[in-house]
């Protein structure tokens, strides 16, 4: 059978699903036990009393049949019933069927009453003074007889199921606290994962069961298997910048002495390396280049462009920016957000800059009036090393393919994604730059 109709309807936490699993079975026994008990206990002793009061009544109607007339029928009544604590009196008005909507086992006693060889008219279950009313029929008129209701049913037949259901409630608000306990350390991991997947760390201790410690433990040697591999990348690469400067310099100084007419290409050849290892440096350090501080986005992202600006370049801020603050490492955001600017003006002649403040996230979109890239090339295009076709690279320089695999990685280290697509502006490319808040 197919229940993903069903998935829709389910609890989306662990939390509620575990609080369904447990609340469930208790609900469904209840509701069980309650029908159970009604219809196999209730209704039979209910049954079983007013058969005997039947009896009784049977025998009151039958005295009163005996009877010459009706006086002396109202006589022989108010004699007999009286022994019994049965009311009796001459009535013109009989009674309908009437019960409280909650009173269960008022179904079972008129049916059983209408159900005897008596001439039951109807049956009041409202009486006051928790009495029942039943109107008779005779030869010598319409009688009414009352008596106390507890003589047809069980007296107070809510104790159990109140008693039941508020042991319930009982037991299931002791499992819900339980409950909590057991999932709050599975909730300090996942925080601790969290924070480690957008750049920080957060002190975790192992605690709760036996297998959320073994999930503890996995995250803790994983964290500090991923820092070592971090640590060790940057380390190298220092090491290869330190010794890769080094002849690159030399080479510079050595070209410097020859003819300009000579030299200009080796010149040119040696600065497109230097600006190759200074990307790779930097695709390389994006997970560990700062810390984190707490920034003014509209007044962060306006001095990029005043900045950009400044330059000459043809960069606008649109819309008005929200005084938000937000918590980044701002030297990884700025050099981000300088990326895709850099990007727009290097394919584009022109650049437009907006911020949009959302419930979990911010976003700063860069769109140009460039070629675009084409749907089927924007995953490529994120992807380290990737050079796009000739329309896309025309006039563009030398670039080597990292600027937005770098600006990718930052945006996932801060817990948000970079989105390519097309600008309804610009006609070029639009670009998104998510950040989680």
């Amino acid at each position: 059978m197919d229940f993903e109709w069903l998935k829709n309807y389910m609890p989306r936490s662990l939390y509620g699903r575990a609080a369904l699993i447990l609340l469930l079975p208790v609900v469904v026994l209840q509701l069980a036990v309650s029908i159970v008990f009604v219809q196999r206990h209730f209704s039979g002793v209910t049954e079983q009393m007013t058969r005997n009061m039947v009896f009784e009544l049977g025998y009151v109607a039958g005295e009163i049949e005996k009877a010459p007339d009706r006086q002396a029928a109202a006589s022989i009544a108010t004699q007999v019933g009286a022994p019994l604590g049965l009311g009796v009196r001459r009535t013109d008005t009989p009674v309908i069927d009437a019960r409280l909507w909650y009173d269960f086992t008022g179904i079972t006693v008129i049916s059983a009453l209408h159900a005897s060889p008596l001439q039951v008219v109807g049956v009041d279950l409202k009486g006051r003074n928790r009495s029942a009313i039943v109107s008779l029929n005779s030869r010598h008129g319409m009688w009414e007889v009352s008596f106390a209701r507890r003589r047809i049913s069980a007296s107070n037949p809510h104790q159990l199921l109140v008693l039941t259901v508020f042991i319930s409630i009982l037991m299931s608000v002791i499992a819900i606290i339980f409950l909590r306990n057991q999932l709050r350390p599975i909730k300090r991991l996942a925080r601790a994962a969290t924070a480690f997947g957008t750049g920080q760390r957060v002190p975790y201790r192992p605690s709760g069961a036996t297998e959320v410690r073994e999930a503890g433990h996995s995250f803790i040697d994983m964290r500090n298997r991923i820092e070592r591999h971090i640590e060790q990348r940057t380390l190298m690469l220092s090491g290869v910048s330190h010794d890769l400067r080094t002849p690159l310099t030399r080479l510079r100084l050595e070209l410097s002495m020859l003819d300009e007419s000579v030299a200009a290409d080796m010149l040119r050849d040696v600065e497109d390396m230097q600006r190759m290892l200074d990307e790779f440096l930097n695709f390389a350090r994006a997970d560990a280049i700062d810390e984190e501080e707490v920034i003014a986005l509209g007044e962060f992202v306006t001095e990029i462009v005043e900045d950009t600006q400044r330059h000459g370049a043809k960069v606008q801020l649109m819309e008005p920016v929200e005084t938000t603050q937000i918590t980044v490492r701002a030297g990884a955001v700025r050099r981000a957000v300088e990326n895709l600017i850099g990007n727009a003006l290097r394919y584009g002649t022109s650049a437009q800059v907006s911020v949009w403040v959302m419930e979990k996230s911010v976003r700063i979109r860069v769109e140009d009036d460039g070629p675009g890239i084409s749907p089927q090339d924007r995953i490529e295009a994120v992807k380290p090393f990737t050079r796009l076709e000739a329309s896309r690279n025309q006039n563009a320089g030398s670039g080597v393919g990292l600027g937005l695999a770098i600006t990718n990685d930052i945006a996932r280290s801060h817990g948000g994604t970079l989105r390519l697509g097309q600008s309804e502006r610009l006609g070029g490319l639009m670009a998104d730059l998510e950040l989680g808040r």
